[in-house]
């Protein structure tokens, strides 16, 4: 009876008890939903001061590094806007900024993009592309396996700042829409990535970047994906906002942001770019990723109707802190440091700082204060990527236990009342305060018109220790890159990774690099089995020289290479084959040890004490032919399941022989249980025969051969076609004997072969029918790939699900020539001999035309298993094959570690100006001129098309508070950048009309900015 039947039979008011509970397990799943863990599995960054990775970012933050400079000449002429008085009409006071180098530098052709359209991109997204794709790469996540994925993208920005470059209207071609939209920085990341989850941009000013991390995790939270890409990005490539906010007195007049100090008079304007990857916590986990820091709570909320658009409101910050704690579910004691929004504005600096003291102070001893800071007195304000510059260092304090210094705090604020407050600012590094049991961060992020933004972060957790299991003595370092210069600098990128940190796990790094990036076509592998001789091997593929374990190549087009397998038949046996692999390799070991359970009831020895006898024990009976031939197959079945394991499937399938066995069942044709039954009853069918039957190669091909063994019917016959002049005989001793003489007559070399018996001759054919009858007992079904026939030497089609087949097989010659140039005809050019001995690659490439075929062996008999494997696994991936890396190394504890990111091959792309368009010098105005401040344009008073009103606006509550900071109230101009660019994208060659603008004033203190 079902549950739903039985629910249905309980009285009314146990039914509802029931429904009462089960909405509340429900409403339990919910809600630990909404406050999952969200984990940050990977960052990216671009930021001044030459900051290329989270790595460069320490070192700044950790060296009290100031980023700040002059504005560089390739940005504007500083001399020509700068003017100290900031009355000064089209004249800024300020001649610093925070700037990155190269902006103006691109590698289109590594994300599929053309020159032409790589010219009409605002550098921004060109920038977030970058850094997106090296976040990824440090979270370990290969960006080809993220294709139609539920991946988010959440992306702040709001300048658009390249509106203000192009050349006149020449220069606009249809690229200049998608180039230049918002919209555009998140969706051309989702569409080039192929990503199927959410994709947003937003701009909430400042605060941009911290509600972009703070919807990923919620997205992540509501299973709207299960990956999201968060981040933030802006660049000043225009003067138009330094003249702005000059106007508005925001910046400080030396450039810097004296955040929470006495003489904080504003901020200066910085650029940069910053990408998270988060995952649900639980996924991470699962997925063995690198945990960098763990999201407990978020929190977005609105300033409201406070003293003005742009004025800060403490309560406001003060409820959206609590907020997020209260979502993270820790106390707020538990927090140890803040990465404040701290732009250092004298009104701003004192209403965050009480926020924090009155939402974290509860609870919180004299002795442990809250320790602030902010990154802005490093790089300058980010603007739209602030928070997510606050959220990295705030991640790398957690990672490294320490607080860098706060720079440019030498006299505290006086409009802050320290001696009251549990708060303190670091001036020079300090560790993580071991009052702190748990590592807790939080970061704010204020947006200029209101916006807020906290996020509450922990140290990751502590991963248990792995498990002591054993492993691969040598691993493969798998490396590529779009073009061969970009593979030699990452190649000598991670020679300087391995030399850096020479305690490094080679299997980690090996992990990371084949399962954590994407493969492009040339490629480079090394084999090794330590991070020096790695290291060694990387430095001489840099410098362009040969060293052993190196393998190098190209994949030619998209094809991938197609594969053969080929099965070796009996002969190449020996004891002790694979025995490497069966200790270290847990998948090879687990096929080998169901053969061996398999077979038990069908041998009279354990097989795998027949391959692998013990210590000491001289003899085995491996080369009696009923053990023979099941151990040939349980091998062969145990490589071809390993290499599989490894990604490396089959086009096409041959097998000499016994092998043939192995290869039918690979392709479905009969279960491991049925083929290893068949394969024991023949070997013990052969092994009842009377001895004495013979076998030799004879130097010469078909038809020569067939002549000599005209007048032997039934005594002797051909065996095999191994090539044009590799031909077998077999049958008994006499006759064998007596053809080798009348061909060495002849001058044709015959060799005799070491066998049991005579196999595919006559004297096969009394143990035939009842191998029929054994046949005729299992389920035969016609093969599911490509199976060469080595009977007919053409494709089986649905031969092998016939029991006349498999009896023909038995006695017919084995035609490997034939076979092999069927599998050439069907486009395999990696040949892969799944056996114990490389007899097949020797045989078969005499068969086929010469060209640049691999010929690959698995094992060979004197060199170590993991050797032979893995050096025939890494020239398959050098010549294109698709390695499954994850899959290579699933059988053993790996974790991936931060590796050295792609080296983009960047080149200049951007709109030059005509010199009709050219930004004009900020002149003085001259007589009966006036001078705009934001445009540049004289205007001549009287016949100017264009008229402006200029209103000031004020509210008496955030007058008050500004002026008890004692800065003087004065005029501030154009509001919203966002209404210059709106100015020059209207611009047009059609005739001007009359304009009214009004222009309102906001807050000099704008202390969200």
């Amino acid at each position: 009876m079902t549950t739903v039947s039985k629910v249905g039979e309980l009285s009314p008011l146990k039914r509802a008890i029931v429904e009462l509970r089960e909405m509340r397990t429900r409403l339990d799943e919910l809600e630990r939903a909404r406050s999952e863990p969200i984990a940050i599995v990977g960052m990216g960054c671009r930021f001044p001061g030459g900051v290329i990775d989270p790595d460069s970012f320490w070192q700044l933050l950790q060296g009290g590094v100031d980023a700040v400079t002059e504005v560089p000449p390739e940005r504007w002429d500083v001399d020509a806007y700068y003017d100290p008085d900031p009355d000064r009409p089209g004249k800024m006071y300020t001649r610093h900024g925070s700037f990155l180098k190269d902006v103006d530098q691109f590698d289109p052709r590594f994300f599929g993009i053309s020159p032409r359209e790589a010219v009409s991109m605002d550098p921004q997204q060109r920038l977030l592309l970058e850094v997106a794709w090296e976040a990824l790469e440090n979270a370990g996540q290969a960006a080809d396996h993220l294709i139609d994925s539920d991946t988010g993208v959440f992306i702040g920005i709001s300048s658009g700042d390249y509106l203000l470059q192009p050349g006149g209207p020449a220069s606009v071609d249809a690229y200049f829409g998608t180039g230049t939209s918002m919209s555009a920085a998140a969706g051309r990341l989702s569409y080039l990535l192929g990503l199927r989850g959410p994709s947003i941009a937003l701009d909430t000013a400042c605060s941009s970047s911290l509600v972009a991390a703070h919807l990923a995790c919620q997205s992540l939270r509501s299973r709207e994906c299960r990956l999201a890409l968060a981040g933030g990005v802006n660049l000043i490539l225009s003067p138009y906002a330094h003249l702005v906010f000059s106007k508005a007195r925001m910046l400080a007049a030396d450039g810097r942001c004296k955040t929470f100090d006495a003489a904080a008079d504003g901020y200066v304007r910085g650029e940069g770019c910053g990408m998270i990857v988060l995952k649900r916590l639980g996924d991470a986990v699962a997925d063995r990723d690198r945990i960098l820091a763990v999201i407990h709570g978020t929190a977005v909320n609105q300033d409201g109707r406070s003293g003005g658009l742009t004025v800060p409101n403490g309560p406001a910050q003060e409820a959206l802190i609590r907020r997020a704690v209260a979502a993270s579910g820790i106390e707020p004691a538990q927090v140890g440091y803040v990465e404040a929004h701290g732009t250092g504005t004298a009104l701003g600096d004192p209403i965050e700082i009480r926020a924090l003291a009155a939402a974290l102070g509860a609870g919180r001893p004299r002795e442990q204060p809250l320790i602030v800071g902010s990154v802005k007195t490093n790089l300058g304000h980010l603007e739209s990527a602030a928070g997510m510059a606050g959220l990295i260092k705030a991640v790398l304090v957690l990672r490294h236990r320490e607080i860098p210094p706060h720079l440019h705090f030498r006299q505290p604020s006086p409009h802050i009342p320290w001696s009251e407050l549990p708060v303190t600012v670091p001036t020079e590094a300090m560790p993580w305060p071991a009052a702190y049991e748990r590592r807790i961060v939080g970061v704010s992020s204020f947006g200029f018109t209101g916006t807020n933004a906290h996020l509450v972060l922990e140290a990751a957790p502590v991963p248990e220790p792995a498990a002591a299991d054993v492993d691969r003595p040598l691993h493969v370092l798998p490396i590529s890159a779009r073009t061969e210069e970009a593979l030699t600098v990452l190649a000598s990128r991670m020679a300087a990774r391995l030399a850096s940190d020479p305690a490094a796990s080679l299997a980690d790094l090996a992990f990371t690099a084949g399962a954590g990036r994407s493969h492009f076509a040339h490629r480079l592998a090394v084999v090794a089995e330590s991070a020096g001789q790695a290291r060694e091997r990387l430095e001489a593929a840099a410098a362009g020289r040969e060293a052993p374990g190196v393998m190098r190549g190209r994949l030619e087009g998209s094809d991938r290479p197609e594969v053969a397998f080929l099965f070796t038949g009996q002969g190449a046996q020996y004891a002790g084959m694979g025995r490497r692999l069966y200790e270290s390799q847990p998948t090879f070991r687990r096929a080998m040890d169901r053969c061996d359970e398999i077979l038990r009831p069908l041998l009279a020895r354990p097989l795998l004490s027949v391959i692998y006898p013990p210590p000491g024990e001289a003899a085995t009976p491996l080369d009696e032919t009923e053990y023979t031939q099941p151990a040939l197959f349980a091998l062969e079945y145990a490589l071809a399941e390993l290499w599989r394991s490894w990604g490396i499937e089959p086009a096409a399938v041959l097998g000499q022989s016994v092998g043939e066995y192995a290869a039918a069942c690979i392709a479905g044709v009969f279960s491991l249980e049925d083929a290893l039954g068949l394969v024991a009853t023949r070997g013990s069918l052969i092994q009842s025969l009377s001895a004495g039957g013979e076998m030799a190669a004879v130097s010469a091909g078909e038809a020569r051969v067939r002549a000599a063994l005209a007048g032997y019917d039934g005594s002797i016959g051909l065996a095999a076609v191994n090539g044009p002049d590799n031909t077998v005989i077999a049958g008994t001793a006499a006759s064998v004997r007596a053809v080798c003489g009348v061909l060495a007559a002849e001058g044709v070399h015959a060799e005799r072969l070491m066998v049991s018996h005579a196999f595919h001759s006559p004297l096969m054919d009394p143990i035939l029918d009842a191998f029929t009858a054994a046949v005729g007992q299992v389920a035969l079904a016609p093969p599911r790939l490509a199976l060469v026939s080595t009977v007919t030497g053409r494709l089986s089609g649905d031969e092998p699900a016939t029991a006349n087949y498999w009896r023909r097989h038995l006695r017919e010659p084995v035609r490997l020539a034939a076979g092999m140039a069927t599998l050439h005809e069907l486009g395999c050019r990696v040949f892969l001999e799944v056996g114990p001995q490389p007899t097949l690659l020797a045989l078969g490439r005499r068969c086929v035309p010469a060209d640049d075929s691999a010929w690959l062996p698995s094992l060979r008999r004197k060199r170590e298993d993991w050797a032979q494997m893995l050096a025939s696994l890494a020239e398959m991936y050098v010549r294109g094959a698709k390695v499954d890396w994850a899959g290579f190394d699933r059988d053993y504890s790996r974790s991936k570690v931060s590796l050295p990111t792609y080296p983009f091959m960047r080149e200049r792309y951007w709109v030059e100006k005509s010199p009709s368009e050219a930004l004009p010098p900020a002149e003085e105005p001259r007589e009966g001129e006036t001078h705009h401040p934001l445009l540049g344009r004289r205007l001549r008073s009287a016949l100017e098309e264009v008229q402006f009103e200029s209103r000031i606006s004020s509210t008496s509550s955030w007058l008050g508070d500004y002026e008890m900071c004692g800065q003087p109230l004065v005029p501030a101009g154009e509001s919203q950048q966002g209404q210059v660019a709106r100015t020059f994208r209207t611009r047009s060659p059609a005739p001007r009309r009359n304009r009214a603008w009004s222009m309102r004033a906001f807050p000099v203190e704008a202390a969200h900015q």
